[in-house]
């Protein structure tokens, strides 16, 4: 008879452990069902055919922000983390079961590119924390929507649809926007008004935003550029001075793009085109009254009504300010009087003239001052070739180096006056359409061309010249050149070669010799020389006396020169009697 065996100890343990590693294998990590057998306090007891039940809290089972609404005998889904943990329970979750359930949705809607709906419920840094059926994904602020947001607390608690940006499931990291959908919910919506839209079309519309560059300006859905050079025909520095954000708008579609969807509007086709007719109403050589409008570099804009402004060069601007910026001779807002030169209707171009309007100055001057007329005034600068000096009517004139003094030129003659002095001149020519004055110093000096012979009255410097004592000074004598000439200074060092000589009280008034001119004071008075004209003749009656081979001394040499000086000043003294 056969022996029966029964089992051992060992045997048992091998087939619990056989037992158990099946349900492991079966349970642990995968989403399940279960029945909800109990309610304790805020858990709920489920049963999912383990040898044990599982306890999972209430607020599992709650939407964000909301209750949980569950009971006694309902069938749910939890995810098994365990199938027994120390205390011989299960441990279930149902936050897992829906994640992975979310997941497992999310990866396909992904893949698809749907949108797939969700609640955002937090915040965080950053963002916004959002849940989508189990899943809890990143919300950017900037994906809120298409504009800042400053209160999300309308948008909160509330189902709407997301787009996924990005997902690692590894990870746990999902990114949606919310911007997206507005975006395309917005290009639908311009794409379908666009379509309604014509160019030329008249349209109301409200100011939303303003730049220095133009105006947006809403449609209804879609936003329309109205630049600044469209708003009006007058000159609109920037929108602000004519728009404010919120004002009702009638606006012409000027252009459509379709492919862009953009939209440019204008106010000013509106209105009567004040170019229409322009030529007739400001004909060349027309004076008008005008506004300064705008100052650059190169001229000045003058407003003559709503819309028409013509350019002032800077060459037109002033008849005697020269290469100066035009904000020194106008100003913004100026009212001022302008002449057109020149009208281009179809480019809208009008050239006016500031200084065509007002009277020309060298005109003026040519008239109050004839040739051989007298002015005044003073030096304004000195140049290597004469000096300018300021008239009346803001105009210069200029006098030649060789037109200050007789007897004078070069450096010298220009040393004669200096920047800011005083003078007096003859005008000697005006050229009006070269816009320059010729003046002359000399010729109102006694002596000069007008008044007779240089050799006569004024003299020139090196010549000979009689002169008559006027007054005796202890530095010197003052004397004139004889029969009504120039008058100067004979210096006490210049009566004589020997010191003897030099003394002044040996001439009398009314006494009459011979000096040499040697130059000009500062007020343009001949200085006489008693002891260059000595010098003078010494050498000249060596050259035609003396020689090295004649053997005669240099008192032989100044004796038979003085007798023939002394003979020739009798003959002209029998002749004057």
């Amino acid at each position: 008879m056969a022996t029966t065996a029964f089992p051992t100890r060992d045997d048992f343990a091998d087939l619990l452990n056989k037992s158990l590693g099946g349900e492991n294998e079966a349970f642990e990590g995968k989403v399940v069902k279960g029945t909800v057998t109990a309610i304790e306090n805020d858990l709920a007891v489920i049963d999912v055919g383990l040898k044990s039940e599982g306890r999972v809290p209430l607020r599992e089972f709650a939407a964000p922000g909301h209750k949980a609404e569950i009971s006694v005998g309902d069938t749910v889904e939890v995810f098994v983390d365990r199938v027994e943990n120390s205390q011989g329970e299960a441990m279930l979750s149902r936050d897992r079961a829906r994640r992975e359930a979310a997941w497992d949705k999310l990866e396909k809607e992904f893949e698809a590119g749907n949108r797939v709906e969700g609640v955002i419920f937090g915040r965080v840094k950053g963002g916004f924390t959002v849940d989508l059926g189990g899943a809890v994904a990143f919300l950017p602020g900037s994906q809120v929507d298409i504009r800042p947001v400053r209160d999300v607390g309308p948008l909160m608690e509330i189902a709407q649809p997301f787009v996924v940006l990005k997902m690692d499931r590894r990870r746990g990291n999902i990114v949606v926007s919310r911007r997206a959908i507005l975006e395309e919910t917005r290009a639908e919506q311009r794409s379908g008004l666009i379509q309604s839209l014509a160019e030329g079309q008249v349209i109301d519309g409200v100011v939303k935003n303003i730049t220095d560059y133009g105006a947006f300006v809403d449609l209804g859905g879609i936003d329309g550029l109205l630049h600044v050079t469209d708003i009006s025909y007058k000159r609109v520095n920037h929108p602000s001075e004519v728009l404010n954000i919120g004002d009702t708008v009638k606006v012409q579609i000027i252009r459509i793009n379709k492919e862009t969807q953009r939209i440019s509007l204008g106010m000013k086709q509106l209105e009567t085109d004040p170019w229409e007719g322009a030529a007739a109403k400001y004909p060349v050589g027309g004076v008008f009254q005008g506004r300064v409008t705008n100052i650059t570099e190169y001229g000045a804009f003058v407003e003559l009504e709503a819309g028409i402004e013509g350019l002032v060069h800077v060459s037109e601007m002033s008849w005697t300010k020269k290469n100066v910026h035009p904000g020194k001779i106008v100003s913004t807002s100026q009212e001022v009087e302008v002449k057109v030169l020149e009208v281009d209707q179809e480019k809208r171009r009008i050239s006016l003239g500031l200084k065509q309007a007002q009277a020309n100055p060298w005109e003026a001057f040519a008239e109050a001052h004839p040739v051989g007329s007298t002015v005044e005034g003073e030096v304004k600068n000195s140049t290597e070739f004469g000096l300018f000096v300021g008239l009346e009517g803001d105009v210069d004139g200029m006098v030649h180096m060789s037109d200050i003094a007789w007897g004078v030129s070069g450096e010298d003659a220009l040393n004669l006056h200096r920047k800011g002095e005083t003078v007096q001149a003859q005008v000697l020519d005006v050229d009006v359409e070269k816009e320059r004055i010729s003046l002359g110093i000399k010729q109102l000096e006694r002596g000069g061309v007008s008044a007779g012979s240089a050799g006569a009255a004024g003299g020139k410097k090196g010549e000979i010249v009689t002169v008559e004592v006027l007054e005796v000074k202890d530095g010197g004598l003052e004397v004139q050149i004889a029969d009504g000439g120039a008058s100067g200074f004979l210096k006490r060092t210049d009566l004589g070669r020997d010191r003897d000589e030099q003394r002044p009280e040996r001439f009398q008034v009314g006494q009459k010799f011979d000096a040499m001119i040697t130059g000009l004071d500062r007020s343009k008075k001949p200085n006489f020389s008693i002891k260059a004209l000595q010098i003078a003749e010494e050498k000249q009656a060596v050259a035609q006396y003396g020689s090295s081979d004649s053997g005669a001394s240099l008192g032989d040499i100044l004796g038979a020169a003085l007798k023939e000086k002394q003979a020739e000043t009798e003959k002209k003294a029998t002749k004057k009697k």
